[in-house]
């Protein structure tokens, strides 16, 4: 199989080095980038990311060992292969390097053809992982904003796992209401193309929020804010994803119905409550999942199911509005529920947004 051209970083002092090197490079169309110290290696790094760099171990200045080291220590540069190059016979100089993190050595004068196969090689490691990011990536997206998947896979190292934390959060659950008895007499294909639009735009509507799903709850979905990464607004972001979910994307989702042919119109129940919770994944190579855990999201459940009785969509804990950063004009207080677990009563608000929900 023929080795795709890569861009390689040259870093070498000597200029006839550094023109032997490009031409044997270029003449197997790699594309290259040609320094002649550290510091100009490092600026060359910032400016355009290559896929190897070939690195001279010594140089005036900031020498190659030192380069590697900073490139090892920095999260963006860490999993560049780097190939050191040097004329000295110093065993002790390759074996520092490899310990500091380089793929392998090449000496002075190089053989063109011990080049081609250890470019080739550290070509292929760097292609590799980044299919192994792509794929971790895609896990991410599935449940995270793509701003705070592209942050989590930088913390993660690229792996396909969240580290557990504990952190403040606010968590919310939505329903689909009478969609039970909607699945009891229509065709199944209906059935679950109604239910992936639904789940579609109101997953849609979490992840513009800068929330997290959680899962899919059959007619029903579970969401976070705030979590994996902590944020200050995390209850603003999730009253306002959750208005609209109950307005402007149940209307459009009841439209879409009617235009599909289905006589049918559907409410929801939406819970929220914040505290601090559980966050992380579970699960194994083979399967793994989110999950956000704790009595914070025990009680935003049972605080769904209050909807049914008091005819709102949404419902938030009193916890939930003194979160809140931004105003709290538009809330409208219900009253105080008995929850199943808590010792005391908890006042639950309203963005009142009345509902049939009831039903």
């Amino acid at each position: 199989m023929p080795l795709l051209p890569g861009h390689i970083l040259i870093v070498d002092d000597d200029a006839l080095n550094q023109r032997l090197l490009t031409k044997s490079l270029e003449s197997d169309h790699h594309r290259t980038t040609s320094v002649d110290n550290g510091f100009a290696a490092l600026a060359a790094l910032e400016v355009d990311s290559p896929d190897v760099v070939l690195l001279d171990v010594v140089m005036p200045g900031l020498d190659g060992i030192e380069v590697l080291e900073r490139m090892k220590a920095d999260p963006r540069l860490l999993h560049i292969p780097v190939i050191m190059i040097s004329g000295m016979d110093d065993s002790d100089s390759i074996v520092r390097c490899i310990e500091a993190g380089a793929e392998d050595y090449l000496p002075k004068p190089f053989d063109p053809v011990i080049l081609r196969a250890r470019i080739g090689a550290a070509l292929n490691r760097a292609r590799l992982r980044d299919l192994e990011q792509d794929r971790v990536r895609e896990v991410f997206t599935r449940f995270l904003p793509e701003p705070i998947a592209a942050e989590m896979l930088a913390r993660s190292d690229g792996e396909p796992s969240i580290r557990a934390v504990r952190l403040w959060g606010t968590v919310m659950f939505v329903d689909l209401r009478g969609f039970t008895t909607f699945a009891e007499s229509a065709p199944v294909e209906q059935v679950i193309a109604v239910l992936g639009r639904y789940q579609g735009t109101m997953g849609d509507a979490v992840l513009d929020h800068g929330g997290t799903l959680v899962d899919y709850l059959g007619d029903g979905l579970m969401a976070a804010f705030g979590a994996p990464i902590e944020s200050v607004d995390h209850a603003d972001r999730a009253v306002a994803a959750a208005r609209e979910m109950a307005t402007a994307r149940l209307a459009d989702f009841n439209a879409w119905l009617q235009t599909e042919g289905m006589d049918a119109s559907f409410s929801m129940g939406i819970g929220l409550n914040s505290g601090r919770v559980m966050s992380g994944t579970l699960g194994t190579e083979r399967r793994i999942d989110y999950a956000v855990i704790g009595d914070t999201v025990n009680t935003a459940a049972r605080i769904e199911q209050l909807t049914k009785q008091t005819g709102h969509a949404i419902l938030l804990a009193d916890q939930t509005r003194t979160n809140m950063s931004g105003s709290t004009d538009a809330l409208a207080f219900v009253d105080e529920f008995e929850i199943r677990g808590k010792q005391s009563r908890i006042k639950l608000w309203t963005t009142d947004e009345r509902t049939d929900s009831a039903l």
